[in-house]
């Protein structure tokens, strides 16, 4: 999940919130092409090339933690049911979001700042995300951004507060396939396009063993990540749910004759429903 870019400072604004996005790497940028015009065919003539924008383009790279992954989460996946009151935990979170990826994502603004110079990127939509858990990492989540308008020089020397959560880690991730627990799973990878319609893929990273296999049809699998808190368990403070149905196995690349250990992914295309549950503490609003 490597992106090129330089690290910089990122905010995310929404109609109710603005919040600092830890990151790792990004390449938001304009989007520009060229428009050329040809050397005529007689005489020596002159080739010029115009500068059009485009709007903006690119991917930011962060880790999710306890405060950033409701929002996050939200803005990847694109809608929100109806919000439930969980009992028992009043002062901590109030809030159940279940959450669907649909293709026309929620609009937010973007502000970057590098070396002290500050850009603006209006309105921008999520065209599609990478949601991967990884042993002895933190889980990440890529977003895969466009918008259609110029970004501008954003002049205000606000202060936002950095984001100091706990970070989510692929070490407290447990995996649950038509019921049953897998303890051979050493990560996994969500796929969601959502150009010309939703398409997400499930690729499971799991080592080579003689036991019990994937199936070729999976019916529903869960990820539940969780900090290790005991308070956190048992307040279910946080917590986040990924649940999937009616996956088919694509190709399977640790199908190799081997006498040794060997890792690999098996690769299934979503053709059901993907769902998450969240939550977001107090009187708190995500769009």
């Amino acid at each position: 999940m490597r992106v090129n870019g330089r690290d910089c400072s990122i905010v995310i604004k929404t109609t109710h919130r603005e919040m600092d996005v830890p990151y790792t790497e990004e390449t938001i940028r304009e989007a520009v092409s060229l428009l050329h015009e040809e050397a005529a065919i007689e005489g020596d003539g002159v080739c010029r090339a115009v500068w059009k924008s485009g709007g903006i383009t690119g991917c930011v790279v962060t880790p999710l933690t306890i405060g950033t992954a409701p929002l996050l989460l939200y803005l990847a996946m694109g809608s929100a049911g109806m919000p439930l009151f969980v009992s028992g935990t009043r002062e901590i979170y109030k809030y159940s979001l279940n959450l669907l990826p649909f293709e026309d994502s929620i609009g937010f603004d973007l502000i970057q700042d590098r070396g002290g110079e500050r850009r603006l990127y209006d309105y921008c939509r999520v065209q599609g995300f990478e949601l991967r858990f990884a042993r002895d990492d933190a889980i990440k989540l890529k977003l895969d951004i466009s918008g259609e308008r110029e970004p501008f020089y954003h002049p205000y020397d606000d202060t936002f507060s950095r984001e100091a959560g706990e970070l989510f880690n692929g070490d407290s991730v447990t995996y649950k396939i038509n019921g049953q627990d897998f303890n051979t799973i050493y990560g996994l990878t969500l796929i969601s396009k959502k150009e010309g319609g939703t398409k997400t893929e499930l690729w499971i990273n799991r080592a080579l063993d003689t036991g019990v296999g994937l199936p070729d049809i999976i019916n529903e699998i869960t990820i539940t990540a969780q900090l290790l808190r005991e308070k956190f368990k048992n307040r279910h403070f946080g917590t986040f749910c990924i649940s999937a149905k009616e996956l088919v196995l694509v190709a399977d690349e640790i199908s190799v004759n081997s006498v040794g250990a060997v890792l690999g992914p098996a690769r299934y295309y979503v053709a059901g429903t993907v769902t998450a549950e969240v939550f977001t503490s107090g009187d708190e609003v995500l769009p």
